[in-house]
C-alpha cells in the first residue's frame, strides 16, 4: 500500500513538473515569438542634414506602423532603434557600435547619406552584417562588400550615372558648348559625383576651366568670391557638387553674382528639399540639378500615392518636410526591400537574406528595384530636372510638375530644356 502511494505520489509530482515544465516552455516561446525583430540605425536628426534626414526617419516609421498592422516579420513585430548622428560623420562608428554589441539589433540599415554611410561600413562589415545603405554614392566602391545593398538609383557605375543626364542634356544643346567648370565642397558625396562628372566631361570632349574644391561649412560662409572666379574663366557649362547647406549658399552666390553659361547647377544636394525651394522660391528657376523623384505622371509607381498620403499627414506635426518627394520615398523602400527578403526567407540569418536580395528583384513605391554589381541598382534611374515658373514661396506650386520638369532620361522626360541660363531664369 505504502509502496503504491509513493508511487503515485511521484507519478502525481512527475506529472507536476512536466505540466510547469510545459507551461514555462510555452511561455519561453511566446516571449521569443513576441520579442521584437530590431532594426537598427543612425539617422542625422541635428545639424545640417536633419531637413533631410529627419523626413526620412518619418518614412521609416510609417513602414514600421505598416509592417505591424499587417502582423509583423516571422509572427513577431518590428521595432526601429536609431539615434541622432547630428549630421557627423565622427558619430556613425560609436552609433553602429552601440546598435550590433550593445542593442543586439538584428539588422542594421544607414542613415541619410554618403558621408554618414561610408564610416558605418567597417563597423559593419566587420561584425558580418547585410547592410542597405539610404542616398550614398558609390560608398561601397572602395569595400566591395558582398552584403551591402544601395538604395540609390544610381546603377552600377554610381559616379558616372549621377551626372551622365547633365552631359547627355548639355552636348545636345545648339551651339554645342566647349568649356566646363567644375566646382565641389571637400566631402565624401561631393568628391565622389566631381569624380564622375571629371570623367563625363572627358569623354564628351569639354575642356575643364576651373576645378577646384572648398572647404564645406562652417568653414566656408561666403561663395560669392568662388562663384566670381569661376565667372572669370567663361565657362559654358558650370556642374556644381554640393551638399545641402552650402548649395543654399551656392544659389544665393550665383544669383548675386550673375553667373553665366548654357547650364548651371548639376549635383547640388538640399534643393530637393521643400523648405529650401520655399527659401530659395524664384532664385531657382533655370537651374540645372538631379533628382529622384518627382510629381510627374511617368513617375506613378504603385504605391507612392498612398505612402505620400500618409506621410504627408503626419509632416505638420513631425516638423518635417510637407511634401516629402525626395528622401522618403526611398526610405521607406529601403525598408520594404529588407521587410520582404526576411519574410519570404523566414529567416534572420545575414547571409540567406543578403542572397535573397541579391537574386531578386522588389516591387517598391518607387518602383521595380533588383540590385547588381557592389549592391547598386543594376540599372540608373537618375534624373536631370530644371527649375521653371517658380513666382513665390507658395508651397501649392512645388506640387506641380511643371515648376521641375524632367529632362532626362527620356522615358521619364517631360519637358525641353530652356538655354542659356541667363534666359531659363525668365
Amino acid at each position: 500500500m505504502f509502496q503504491l502511494l509513493r508511487c503515485d505520489r511521484v507519478g502525481r509530482g512527475a506529472t507536476a513538473l512536466l505540466v510547469a515544465a510545459g507551461l514555462l516552455g510555452s511561455a519561453a516561446w511566446r516571449a521569443e515569438a513576441e520579442e521584437p525583430i530590431k532594426i537598427g540605425l543612425g539617422m542625422a536628426l541635428t545639424g545640417g542634414l536633419a531637413a533631410v534626414g529627419k523626413s526620412g526617419l518619418v518614412a521609416m516609421q510609417i513602414w514600421e506602423a505598416d509592417i505591424n498592422a499587417k502582423g509583423g516579420l516571422l509572427g513577431r513585430p518590428v521595432k526601429l532603434v536609431f539615434y541622432d548622428d547630428q549630421s557627423n560623420p565622427s558619430t556613425v562608428p560609436g552609433i553602429y557600435t552601440k546598435l550590433l554589441d550593445v542593442d543586439k539589433v538584428d539588422f542594421v540599415v544607414s542613415g541619410y547619406a554618403t558621408n554618414m554611410v561610408v564610416p558605418a561600413m567597417p563597423v559593419v562589415m566587420s561584425a558580418n552584417k547585410l547592410f542597405i545603405g539610404l542616398f550614398a554614392l558609390a560608398a561601397n566602391s572602395q569595400f566591395h562588400y558582398p552584403k551591402y545593398f544601395s538604395m540609390l538609383p544610381t546603377g552600377p557605375d554610381p559616379k558616372i550615372a549621377f551626372s551622365k543626364g547633365f552631359f547627355d542634356v548639355a552636348m545636345a544643346l545648339t551651339p554645342k558648348p566647349k568649356t566646363i567648370a567644375l566646382v565641389a565642397a571637400d566631402a565624401e558625396f561631393a568628391k565622389n559625383a566631381s569624380d564622375g562628372a571629371r570623367d563625363n566631361a572627358k569623354a564628351a570632349g569639354l575642356k575643364i576651366v576651373y576645378d577646384r574644391s572648398y572647404p564645406p561649412p562652417p568653414a566656408t560662409t561666403d561663395y560669392t568670391p568662388i562663384v566670381r572666379a569661376i565667372q572669370a574663366t567663361n565657362p559654358d557649362l558650370v556642374y556644381v557638387a554640393s551638399y545641402p547647406p552650402d548649395s543654399v549658399g551656392m544659389v544665393h552666390a550665383i544669383t548675386e553674382v550673375g553667373l553665366k553659361g548654357q547650364l548651371v547647377g548639376g549635383g547640388m544636394v538640399g534643393l530637393q528639399i521643400t523648405v529650401n525651394k520655399q527659401q530659395l522660391n524664384t532664385q531657382l528657376n533655370g537651374l540645372i540639378d538631379f533628382d529622384y523623384w518627382t510629381p510627374a505622371p511617368t513617375m506613378m509607381f504603385p504605391g507612392i500615392e498612398d505612402f505620400l498620403k500618409k506621410y504627408q499627414a503626419r509632416a505638420p506635426a513631425e516638423g518635417v518636410d510637407p511634401l516629402g518627394y525626395y528622401l522618403p520615398p526611398f526610405a521607406y523602400s529601403d525598408l520594404q526591400v529588407l521587410g520582404d527578403a526576411i519574410a519570404a526567407t523566414k529567416s534572420l540569418d545575414q547571409d540567406k537574406v543578403a542572397d535573397y536580395i541579391h537574386g531578386t528583384g522588389f516591387k517598391t513605391v518607387v518602383g521595380d528595384v533588383r540590385f547588381g554589381k557592389d549592391g547598386e541598382w543594376d540599372k540608373p534611374r537618375v534624373l536631370t530636372v530644371q527649375f521653371r515658373g517658380i513666382k513665390s514661396n507658395d508651397i501649392e506650386q512645388l506640387k506641380s510638375p511643371t515648376t521641375e520638369v524632367v529632362l532626362d532620361p527620356p522615358e521619364y522626360k517631360s519637358g525641353q530644356v530652356i538655354q542659356p541660363y541667363s534666359e531659363a531664369k525668365k
